[in-house]
């Protein structure tokens, strides 16, 4: 992206990541997304798909491993550096980026402080190179979803609210039953899974845990490729468990501490999703700002008219004011022993809200040649109606975010 960065401390290698990364994004990402995009769910992810050239290609730059530290594998970047690749991934492809983000959940046993996981699943996922061990992530259930990140409502501790799959303990195994429904990210690509289920019905949402483990196990099946008006690229899937089995240690943490750590979890993925969805914005913005700039209307550049010049401003607005709030959320909640969810939240909503209304000013730019497929404007378009749902829908955040701002403001570090 060629824009003026408003971080003035930003080092030769912070930009020369960021140059590196855009490069990818433009050469890479942005092609096979498109090419993606056009295909059936299920071509989309058949040995010969393009999907499999990028994701072999990100691997190959370590781009599967970002916010992994060094010492297991990891690229070691600090959190405004994660930030600033995330957000150029997104400029390429918004689905693409997430797929990388889904793959990447074999840090779960990093951040939970798991040694024996770390061996068996964060190391070997650093390691790998050639894009055959990549994740998923399974939370999303037929009749649940974002009412199961309600961190603090009091909804969340409802036991009247039955999940729809569960965990129980036998012996030194669990067995998990049940459902996940469509939205499992990555889930048709991936050989491993990050699983929230409940274990502790008498606790409703609270009373979950959270499973890390293989996905070639006995009593796991996946439904086909979900087809999507947005995020083509990334792959979705269901997923049922029928009597699947799984050692105890697959456990990363349990309901005496779930709520909390699912909305430390969320602290960081809501900043992720609003990370990319600047990128996205930007890049529809450079999309309608190249375009005005060789449309001829009114004998003239469409770019020369005043109409066209306020709604520039206004996307440059929105993507701007967007990478700063996402920026900040993202470092603190990486950085900070406390992480501020509701800061996540706000990021979130208000980025993916940007993108939406900048890529349909991109389109209205455009004109009637923007809802076709000859320009990538409509496509980025349709995904940017995907973020508002993306990782929790921003409604159901909204609530989530007034009960904490209503419960802890001001926050003190």
């Amino acid at each position: 992206m060629n824009y003026l960065d408003l971080n003035m401390e930003l080092s030769k290698e912070d930009i020369a990541l960021k140059e590196e990364t855009n490069k990818f994004a433009r050469e890479v990402m942005r092609p096979i997304s498109i090419q993606i995009d056009q295909m059936t769910p299920e071509d989309a992810v058949a040995p010969e798909s393009p999907f499999w050239d990028f994701m072999r290609k990100a691997y190959e730059l370590d781009l599967h491993k970002i916010g992994m530290p060094e010492e297991l594998g990891g690229a070691d970047l600090t959190p405004l550096q994660q930030a600033l690749v995330l957000e150029e991934e997104a400029s390429g492809s918004f689905g693409l980026a997430l797929v990388l983000n889904a793959s990447s959940h074999a840090k779960a046993p990093f951040l939970t402080n798991n040694e024996d996981l770390i061996k068996e699943f964060t190391i070997p996922y650093c390691e790998c190179k050639d894009a055959t061990n990549s994740g998923s992530w399974a939370i999303t259930e037929p009749d649940h979803g974002s009412d199961t990140l309600m961190i603090g409502h009091p909804s969340f501790q409802d036991a009247r609210i039955d999940a729809q799959c569960r965990g129980r303990l036998d012996g030194d195994e669990w067995i998990i039953e049940g459902q996940k429904a469509g939205w499992v990210s990555a889930g048709v690509s991936a050989n491993y899974c990050l699983l929230m289920c409940q274990v502790d019905k008498s606790m409703g949402h609270a009373g979950g845990a959270m499973f890390i483990f293989p996905l070639g196990l006995p009593g796991i099946s996946r439904g086909k490729p979900i087809d999507k008006i947005g995020t083509r690229d990334l792959n979705q899937c269901e997923m049922f468990f029928d009597g699947l089995r799984i050692p105890k240690k697959y456990m990363l943490l349990g309901p005496e501490d779930y709520e909390i750590k699912l909305g430390e979890y969320l602290s960081r993925t809501t900043t992720t999703v609003a990370v990319y969805s600047t990128g996205l914005a930007q890049a529809a913005f450079e999309e309608a700002l190249t375009y005005s700039r060789k449309r001829i209307q009114g004998g003239k550049p469409l770019i020369k008219h005043p109409t066209i010049q306020r709604k520039l401003f206004d996307m440059f607005i929105k993507v701007e004011s967007s990478r700063q709030l996402s920026r900040a959320a993202f470092v603190y909640n990486r950085t900070s022993q406390k992480p501020a969810l509701e800061y996540g939240l706000a990021a979130k909503n208000y980025a993916s809200q940007c993108a939406l209304e900048v890529t349909s000013s991109a389109i209205q730019i455009f004109g009637g040649i923007g809802i076709t497929k000859d320009y990538v404007v409509e496509k980025l378009f349709r995904d940017a109606r995907v973020t508002l749902i993306c990782d929790g829908s921003n409604d159901i955040f909204e609530i989530v975010g007034g009960n904490l701002v209503a419960r802890t403001y001001p926050r003190r570090r």
